[in-house]
């Protein structure tokens, strides 16, 4: 049963879809359209990326991607939709639109989205950390609210403090290609390897393009001795 006081926050501030704004008659985030128009990710999919594969590939288990991979810099990657010009505007209210309230509902779609990586045991998250003076300007991390609510829900602990941007790069969406892993070389430091060492370790951002970002935090991360590194975003671009 649902407490008297959360009734009455609900009456006076209705809960609304995260996406058209559209007021809801429960907690689950999004009405039925949008929820429709969502490209969930689900299988088939590459069991070590989560790269979606075609209605037909049931029988593929591994991308080109992987297969060519010698020496993967995580163990799982997942993600809950494709980012595309319908779900973008999720993402970007929560980055810069101070919708962080939205944060809560994409932690429970992570949470099951990643469902692959809890099973096979994750001892800490951490979220993809912005530099100080970007963190100042906008005030918040998303990758941090999301990486505050998801360790809530399936009960890991989280880590703010160990892993630090120390670089503070221009942002990678100006950049394409090579130029972003130029761009994001050496801006992550761990700074208590005591704390990451034979860890299994779960970073949190919201979206995962050409993978640089996370690719060269899990690189810090594996080089201070993290016994292994899962990625989880809320949205990837197919490629």
């Amino acid at each position: 049963m649902i407490p008297f006081f959360e009734k009455f926050i609900n009456f006076i501030l209705p809960p609304r879809c995260i996406n058209c704004g559209k007021i809801l008659n429960d907690q689950d985030g999004l009405c039925e359209e949008c929820f429709s128009q969502i490209s969930f990710i689900s299988r088939p999919f590459c069991e070590k990326c989560g790269q979606p594969f075609e209605a037909h590939s049931s029988d593929v288990k591994l991308c080109g991607a992987c297969l060519k991979e010698k020496k993967p810099l995580f163990r799982l990657f997942r993600s809950v939709f494709l980012y595309d010009d319908f779900s973008k505007k999720m993402i970007l209210s929560l980055k810069f639109m101070d919708k962080t309230e939205n944060a809560k509902h994409l932690a429970r779609m992570m949470n099951n989205a990643g469902e692959d990586i809890f099973s096979e045991g994750v001892d800490v998250i951490i979220p993809i950390p912005l530099h100080y003076n970007r963190m100042l300007k906008r005030r918040y991390n998303q990758s941090g609210l999301l990486a505050q609510h998801l360790a809530k829900i399936c009960h890991v602990s989280i880590d703010y403090s160990s892993v630090i941007r120390c670089k503070n790069n221009r942002p990678q969406v100006e950049f394409s290609g090579k130029r972003r892993h130029q761009n994001i070389k050496g801006v992550f430091q761990v700074k208590r390897p005591e704390k990451i060492e034979e860890k299994r370790i779960l970073l949190v951002d919201d979206v995962y393009t050409t993978g640089s970002t996370m690719k060269e935090c899990a690189k810090e991360l594996l080089k201070a001795g993290a016994k292994s590194v899962d990625f989880l975003t809320i949205a990837r671009t197919s490629h």
